[in-house]
């Protein structure tokens, strides 16, 4: 048995005690746990307090793949166990890029702000050189569902481990070496102080013309002015982006009047989509953690994700 909070009351909470309960573990209150089943991604400042006052908890499930928001408590806390939900939501966000990836090449885009019968645009995922940066859950299901479009697939990653369904696995630090052969880029990686505005100008200036970028992972990736400036210019064919920094995104912004931009707002993963699927990994890491196994999902403190 393994004794744990979940914290703090939201709508959420009801679901997540459900899944403790159904791993095996018994929901406390706070000052009693053992664990903590962090509840609300809004409220990341409200964690600091309840671990002060609450020495005897020692591990933290957090409920997003990104931990931006909680990575300077983490780092100020190593003794903790964090877990948070890396692949948890992987799925649905990979179904969302490949249905930006057919709107943007098809011109969907564009078909859907006229208002009149208009000239035949387009291009095929058929057959597509496709790189994706990243080579985590979002990758390992997007690269089965663009098999049917026999896409030639480069994944670009820190960690150069073969991937199935991969035609290459490159480093980092050959990105610009693909790009010119790109008809597809997506991004799908964490947002660490070495990918911040990983995509810029130049990055740009080195993707074809009718290139599509793909945006699933977080803003902060992508030069947003450099991005205007692209796709005002022609430089690359469009943007599909789940994700925008500034987030939201103003109204009245730039990106809000050009044809060749898709923007959704950060919902690749829904509330209602993401809840039945944390709820399963909560109630799997309380089954590892009264048998002793490895939990799933560990931070990894120094890497930032």
């Amino acid at each position: 048995m393994v004794r744990v909070a979940v914290e703090p009351e939201c709508w959420r909470r009801e679901s997540l005690v459900e899944a403790v309960e159904l791993g095996g573990g018994e929901v406390t209150s706070p000052n009693v746990a053992e664990a903590l089943v962090w509840a609300e991604p809004a409220r990341a400042d409200l964690l600091p307090p309840m671990l002060d006052d609450n020495p005897n908890i020692d591990w933290v499930q957090l409920p997003y793949a990104g931990i931006e928001p909680f990575l300077q408590m983490l780092r100020s806390r190593p003794n903790l166990t964090w877990t948070c939900g890396k692949g948890v939501y992987a799925s649905p966000v990979a179904e969302h890029a490949l249905a930006m990836a057919l709107a943007g090449l098809r011109g969907l885009t564009s078909y859907a702000q006229v208002g009149s019968w208009s000239e035949p645009q387009g291009r095929n995922l058929f057959g597509a050189n496709v790189t994706i940066l990243g080579g985590g859950g979002i990758t390992e299901h997007l690269i089965p569902l663009l098999k049917p479009f026999d896409c030639r697939i480069t994944v670009v990653r820190n960690q150069l481990i073969p991937m199935q369904g991969v035609s290459e696995v490159l480093a980092s630090r050959d990105l610009h070496s693909v790009l010119p052969s790109t008809d597809l880029l997506v991004l799908a990686l964490a947002l660490t102080p070495e990918t911040s505005g990983i995509i810029g100008r130049t990055e740009f200036a080195l993707l074809p013309d009718n290139a599509w970028v793909i945006n699933v992972a977080r803003g902060g990736h992508v030069v947003t002015e450099d991005l205007v400036e692209a796709l005002t210019k022609g430089s690359i064919g469009g943007a599909a982006l789940d994700v925008t920094d500034p987030e939201p995104l103003p109204d009245g912004h730039p990106l809000w009047s050009l044809e060749n931009c898709l923007i959704t707002p950060h919902i690749g993963n829904t509330p209602e989509m993401g809840l039945p699927l944390l709820a399963q990994r909560v109630t799997e890491n309380v089954e590892r953690r009264i048998s002793g196994s490895e939990l799933i999902g560990p931070v990894d403190v120094d890497l930032g994700y």
